[in-house]
């Protein structure tokens, strides 16, 4: 079988890595891909937006299953590309993936299906926006509408902190036409949790739990990211909260979408957050999350590639994922100064000391080469990922591998996981 890997960061790595271990592939190729996902598969030169050069290049290939790592390509309708030119793909089409490209989308499906969810309203005028912040007397989350790669959401605890994220986002047009328009929310407190499902539009079948990082610093201090780091499974998320989850929210959400006329064919991800024991949720995601992927993939004993054939194929019935029962943890390094500017081309050394530690892989987020040497290309560069027999041992193997690599002006997180211990 032949497979493409579409995205070129961490999440796709550790699908790419997955994949090749399948007795079923006999090809496996990626694009773009990255200097890490070189070693697992051939690199096509083809970006994850470039939907007709995709297509085509798959088509000449004679691809058999296709595999879309980012949400871009989805809410641009790659997968409808797919499926027009008669090509197996693993991802929702336009209508469906509309759930992560327009938060406004998500936030109706949510109040259709009765999901829980934080009350909230939608704004497409800055004024309005404004005129609506003065009027709360608490804690709001601001969020813009469409795509912001993990960072277009303002948790503001304040009416200045509010005000400035609505100016941020429709104002100064922080992240473009992302941002045309803003919802406002209730602030929910509680713990957060990554609930990802694997979807053929009508069987669920859920993956391990997971849990992000989301904030630049120790302690979840700084700027929102793209994810510094995650473990699984996530202890918050017992087996009682997770059929809570499966029969609130994720059934839910399937069974709207597939009313509407828009059936979820892919990997549906809910971030929760879990107050007083009940699951809301912050939104919808229409793909795997990153870095949830990369400890979910090092856990996952199952040959990945013939569910994925199911869920294209719509036959996603009797199937269930084997698991590692030890946690496995992924710390993110990253070039300093993300989210916002950082510097790149830094060499990166250390890497094949790692290789001979057990129990751990370095997957590449964001890496390329230059005169033989591997660079960073991005801001998150690597997310370094541990088995351990217990959470505390998984982070001390996590931690003993990152401090073997180096590149300069590197930053990480010192306490990933450290929520998964306190329980």
């Amino acid at each position: 079988m032949k497979v493409l890997v579409i995205g070129g960061g961490g999440r796709e790595h550790a699908l790419c890595w997955k994949i090749r271990q399948s007795p079923l592939v006999t090809e496996l190729h990626c694009a773009p891909g990255n200097a890490g996902i070189a070693a697992v598969a051939q690199c096509v030169s083809i970006k994850p937006d470039a939907v007709g050069a995709l297509v085509e290049w798959a088509r000449g290939k004679a691809v058999d299953l296709t595999v879309v790592g980012p949400e871009l390509p989805l809410t641009l309708g790659l997968a409808d590309a797919f499926h027009d030119a008669g090509l197996r793909v693993v991802g929702p089409r336009k209508g469906a993936a509309k759930i992560e490209g327009s938060k406004a989308f998500g936030k109706d499906v949510m109040q259709a299906a009765g999901i829980p969810t934080a009350e909230a309203r939608v704004f497409d005028d800055a004024s309005e926006a404004e005129r609506h912040v003065r009027t709360l007397g608490r804690p709001c989350v601001v969020k813009a509408d469409g795509l912001a790669a993990g960072k277009g959401v303002f948790p503001c605890l304040n009416r200045g902190e509010a005000m400035a994220a609505v100016a941020a986002i429709m104002r100064e047009k922080e992240f473009g036409d992302a941002g045309a328009r803003v919802v406002i929310e209730d602030y929910l407190e509680g713990e957060e949790v990554s609930f990802i499902a694997l979807t053929d539009g009508e069987t669920i079948v859920p993956l391990a739990s997971s849990q992000d990082h989301k904030r630049v610093n120790d302690g979840d201090q700084g700027y929102n990211t793209g994810g510094m780091g995650a473990y699984s499974p996530a202890p918050v998320l017992d087996a009682e909260m997770h059929e809570k989850v499966m029969a609130r929210v994720m059934r839910p959400a399937v069974k709207e979408l597939a009313r509407r006329g828009e059936p979820f064919r892919g990997f549906l991800y809910a971030g929760l957050m879990i107050a007083h024991g009940e699951p809301h949720v912050l939104e919808f995601n229409a793909r795997l999350g990153d870095p949830e992927t990369q400890p979910l993939m090092f856990r996952l004993r199952s040959d990945i590639v013939p569910a994925l054939v199911q869920a294209a194929e719509g036959t996603l019935r009797d199937t269930a994922f084997e698991w590692d029962p030890r946690p496995s943890v992924c710390v993110v390094m990253t070039a300093k100064g993300y989210p916002g500017e950082y510097p790149k081309g830094m060499a990166i050394t250390g890497l094949d000391e790692v290789v001979r530690l057990p129990d751990t892989y370095v997957f590449h987020a964001a890496t390329g080469t230059s005169g033989g040497a591997i660079v960073t290309s991005g801001g998150r560069i690597l997310g370094v990922t541990a088995l351990g027999f217990d959470f505390a041992n998984a982070i001390e193997r996590a931690y003993q591998a990152v401090d073997l690599i180096r590149f300069e002006s590197s930053h990480y997180r010192h306490d990933i996981g450290k929520r998964a211990l306190r329980r």
